[in-house]
C-alpha cells in the first residue's frame, strides 16, 4: 500500500512545504501552515531520462579505446577551484560539492554563482530561503551578477 504524503500549505499566501514552518519565507505571515494530504499522479517516465540513459552499455571500453576530446570550460573566478576542476567548469557537466555541515559550501557557491559573467546561471537551494541566500549574498560583500537567478524548493516531487 502506498504511504500517505502530506506538505504544509500557508493559509495566507498558499506557499507550500514539505515541513511545518512557524513564520511563512513568502508572506512573512506567523503560525499559518497547515498540514494536507498531497496526491500527486506518479509520472510515467521523468523527463530527464533519456535513451542513453536507460540503455544498457554491452561491454566496457578500454581507455586507450576512447577518443577524448577538448571541452569547452567556464573560469570560476576562484584560481584554486579552476585549478582542481582541471581548468574551470566543463559546459553542461555536473559537479557534487561535499563535506561536513557548516564548512561553507553553500557559501562557496554562492560566491563562485555571483562570480560567473556572461552566463546565466540557477542557484538552487532546499535549505535556504531566497532571503537567507540575499543576506549571505551581502555578508560577503558580493556584487549580484544580473544573470544569477535565486530557486528555493523543498519538495522532491
Amino acid at each position: 500500500m502506498a504511504k500517505t504524503k502530506t506538505a504544509f500549505f500557508c493559509q495566507s499566501c498558499g506557499h507550500e512545504s514539505a515541513k511545518w514552518l512557524g513564520k511563512c519565507p513568502s508572506c512573512s505571515q506567523w503560525n499559518t501552515f497547515v498540514e494536507e494530504i498531497v496526491e500527486k499522479a506518479p509520472a510515467s517516465v521523468p523527463t530527464w531520462k533519456t535513451e542513453t540513459s536507460t540503455r544498457k552499455l554491452s561491454k566496457p571500453s578500454k581507455v586507450d579505446d576512447i577518443q577524448s576530446s577538448v571541452e569547452r570550460r567556464i573560469l570560476t573566478g576562484d584560481n584554486e577551484l579552476d585549478r582542481v576542476l582541471g581548468g574551470g567548469l566543463v559546459e553542461g557537466s555536473l559537479v557534487l560539492i561535499g563535506g561536513e555541515p557548516g564548512i561553507g559550501k553553500s557559501t562557496l557557491m554562492l560566491q563562485l554563482a555571483l562570480n560567473i559573467k556572461g552566463k546565466k546561471l540557477l542557484y538552487i537551494s532546499g535549505e535556504e530561503s531566497e532571503q537567507q541566500i540575499k543576506m549571505r549574498a551581502e555578508r560577503i560583500k558580493e556584487t549580484p551578477s544580473a544573470d544569477c537567478y535565486i530557486l528555493t524548493e523543498t519538495s522532491t516531487q
